[in-house]
């Protein structure tokens, strides 16, 4: 299994989205400053979590999630502002 995650920051409106087969331990990584992108806006929560069959879903349904279609999809869905 594979997992997408967007991740919020509780300091301001940023949004991180993601995919990973272990998501706990890659929202453990965002919150210890691990990942250079995000460690300027820790700490982190997850609201959302979508679970996959395999990589590749997972990446399209990222890319999707990142583009301007997949932003206006999670404003509707009330994760993003």
């Amino acid at each position: 299994m594979y997992f997408v995650y967007v991740l919020q920051s509780t300091v301001g409106p940023h949004l991180y989205i993601g995919s990973s087969a272990s998501p706990d331990e890659r929202l453990a990584a965002h919150n210890a400053g691990r990942v250079r992108s995000t460690k300027a806006y820790r700490p982190w929560v997850r609201v959302l979590l979508e679970e996959h069959p395999d990589r590749v879903m997972a990446e399209k349904r990222e890319r999707y999630l990142k583009s301007g279609w997949g932003h206006r999809w999670l404003k509707r869905a009330g994760l993003a502002t």
